[in-house]
């Protein structure tokens, strides 16, 4: 018999490790990557963690931790595919497409791009039995200049679905999905923002360029495009592409901050206020750390729910000493139309 919040897969399974361990409340829950989803009066929280930490809430303010992880088993693929991985699964999202709920996660290892973006499925998330439905997309290390993780789904206006995710290497991609949520056939990955353009032509006016970029603190492998997290949200005719520019996990010592553009196609061009491509460096600064409540903030989510559009990301708290919370603000809209945060 299944028991609850299990994870229903066909092949071959990887146990997690058992640790005895309760549901408790907080009014501050510790997370990182967080992603954010509505069902009838609970809000269900997911983010980083052995086998995706899994949260629920009846308001946004208190919230219960799941001792369970959402993924009580990891498919067998995963490990195959993603040398090194075992149980520490990156970066859900979720989205509900066509009466289904599909949950997109990452496996891979720190600071090297050999990684795998998995898929799961469900008709219920009070049910909490998902179906293992393989890969969307892996990145290999020497075959491919970009990173499968940091996943987002984006269903434009047409009711087609999207994938858009990425990590340092050659920036931000984005490819489209059928409606199985996996790769269209045909379809192949296409870079629609970079932190740095290294490739810029020089004397072109963006803020990419840059000859001597920093070094990488935290990896030799990932390189100085410190680009990464993804989130495409739709307002008012735009949509908007989120993303965390430098560097985050370390505690009180990161850095990591929001950037935004917008575009009127979901495959973009994505401009800044200013003009400029975010595949040339381009971006509006979003948030960063004030040095008080926060050191860095990033990793962000964004929604519409309860009549109002919020905000969510993680960010490494002060007075915790770097710990990772969750940050939760109400969008405002400019009149010309760019979103800023009530704080």
């Amino acid at each position: 018999m299944w028991s609850l919040l299990a994870l229903i897969v066909p092949a071959q399974t990887v146990a997690q490790p058992h640790h005895q361990r309760t549901d408790f409340e907080t009014d501050t829950p510790m997370v990182h990557d967080p992603v954010m989803a509505q069902e009838n009066d609970t809000y269900y929280l997911f983010c980083t963690g052995m086998g995706i930490q899994q949260m629920t809430s009846k308001d946004r303010k208190t919230w219960t931790v799941k001792a369970t992880p959402l993924m009580s088993v990891i498919p067998e693929w995963t490990r195959d595919s993603v040398p090194g991985f075992t149980h520490h699964v990156w970066a859900p999202d979720v989205i509900q497409y066509r009466g289904q709920w599909w949950l997109a996660y990452s496996c891979s290892t720190f600071g090297r791009n050999g990684s795998a973006i998995g898929l799961l499925s469900t008709r219920s998330l009070a049910m909490g039995l998902w179906d293992d439905k393989g890969c969307i997309v892996c990145s290999r290390e020497g075959r491919d200049n970009w990173n499968a993780i940091d996943p987002n789904f984006i269903i434009d206006n047409n009711d087609q679905p999207w994938l858009v995710w990425g990590s340092f290497w050659d920036g931000i991609q984005l490819v489209r999905l059928d409606t199985t949520m996996h790769i269209a056939k045909g379809e192949k990955p296409r870079t629609i923002a970079r932190r740095y353009n290294l490739s810029a032509p020089e004397g072109k006016k963006v803020l990419a360029v840059n000859p001597n970029p920093p070094k990488n603190p935290t990896s030799d492998f990932a390189g100085p495009n410190a680009i990464e997290a993804p989130f495409i949200f739709k307002h008012a005719g735009y949509y908007y592409l989120f993303v965390s520019w430098d560097y985050c996990c370390q505690g009180a010592k990161s850095n990591y901050r929001v950037a935004v553009g917008r575009s009127k196609t979901v495959d973009g061009p994505y401009l800044d206020p200013d003009g400029i491509d975010m595949r040339d460096g381009g971006g509006m600064l979003f948030l960063e750390g004030d040095k008080k409540e926060y050191e860095a903030a990033g990793h962000c989510a964004a929604y519409h729910i309860d009549n109002q559009d919020i905000f969510i990301c993680h960010g490494y708290s002060v007075a915790q000493q770097g710990a990772s919370v969750l940050i939760q603000c109400p969008i405002r809209w400019t009149s010309d139309g760019w979103p800023t945060l009530e704080r």
